[in-house]
């Protein structure tokens, strides 16, 4: 059962330090803390964020205001994340969250990559924080992911055409996958998310698949596929982290849909597909696991306890994110990705 009892301790903790860790990466603190949460795991989240940390950095400085009339001139600033969550905490002091939220949506949609789609996954864990509970430090953590998302706003090639669309575990196959010799990487998933500008038989993947009918039963067949991508390609540290994103990204979608109009929800659900794309066509080197997949011998609450005890901030969230889909769709590829990932993420 979630417990949230802690989230408002944890996120006045974590109000003094910025969106960005030493070494480079996102900060997923506040993620991390509402997984646990989720979990129904309140009794570890500050010893959690204690030891995790010791790689924080403050919170940057401001450079000027983000405005309403203005706000394009801004989007994918990084150095101006600080501008972006003051702006939407304006924005959310004058509005309900829920309207805020639908309208930037709209709005960022196209760019759910972002930061490797640390954006939407932030905003997706705010947002359900938001509905155990509506307080300030909620609010503000809101204000925190969407700001994000603005600063680091990126987009992928897009062509549309008039081909039908198909389910997710279908388009899968046909989507391209850039030879490893041609591969752009230097450090960063968002490098390789970028390079795919210069790969021209990306554009279309955005239309490959159709978002009509039951968006749970859709995002139910996104995650599974992007799962399933997952047991194929992640083989160590860094491919587990890649593929992970493509799962949880989706799953972050899923927990904003119910505060979406009809229109705004299906273009998230289209471009949470191109995102999971995206990773799979410039990391991949493996179709996705087909068949059946044997669970992990471990319990839910076993590989609940075991995501706790590896620690790092992947796990957790991971382990989290296929719990809950299994919830919605029973497929044993969940339960092992998570096993996986737990084995794999050694801190």
């Amino acid at each position: 059962m979630a417990d949230y009892s802690m989230m408002e301790a944890a996120l006045d903790r974590l109000a003094g330090y910025g969106p960005d860790l030493r070494n480079g990466l996102t900060n997923h603190a506040p993620m991390a803390a509402e997984a646990l949460a989720a979990m129904g795991r309140a009794d570890v989240v500050m010893p959690w964020i204690e030891r995790y940390r010791a790689n924080f950095l403050p919170r940057p400085r401001r450079r000027d205001r983000v405005t309403r009339d203005g706000w394009r001139a801004a989007l994918g600033a990084m150095d101006r994340t600080e501008d972006w969550t003051a702006f939407f905490a304006e924005e959310l002091n004058e509005a309900p969250w829920t309207e805020v939220l639908e309208r930037w949506t709209a709005r960022f949609a196209p760019g759910i990559c972002a930061s490797a789609t640390h954006g939407v996954i932030r905003v997706g864990h705010a947002v359900r924080s938001l509905d155990q509970l509506v307080s300030p430090a909620r609010i503000r953590e809101l204000a925190e992911g969407l700001g994000y998302w603005a600063a680091n706003y990126q987009v992928l090639p897009s062509a549309h055409d008039v081909r039908p669309g198909m389910r997710a575990s279908e388009a899968i196959a046909t989507v391209p996958v850039v030879p490893p010799a041609e591969r752009k990487f230097d450090g960063t998933i968002v490098s390789s998310l970028a390079a795919l500008g210069d790969f021209p038989a990306f554009a279309p993947v955005i239309g490959l698949i159709d978002v009509s009918g039951s968006l749970a039963a859709i995002v139910s067949d996104l995650t599974e596929t992007f799962v399933r991508v997952y047991l194929a390609n992640a083989h160590d540290f860094l491919s587990t982290i890649v593929f992970i994103h493509g799962v949880t990204s989706a799953t972050a979608v899923r927990s904003i849909l119910p505060h979406l109009s009809d229109a705004t929800a299906r273009a998230a659900v289209r471009h949470a597909w191109q995102a999971g794309c995206g990773l799979y066509s410039a990391f991949a080197t493996t179709p996705p696991l087909a068949g059946e997949i044997e669970p992990p011998v471990e319990a839910r609450e076993t590989l609940v306890d075991m995501a706790i005890a590896n620690g790092d901030e992947h796990a957790i969230k991971f382990t989290e994110a296929c719990l809950r889909e299994y919830d919605w769709n029973r497929s044993p590829a969940y339960l092992a990705a998570a096993r996986h990932a737990i084995a794999t993420l050694v801190v």
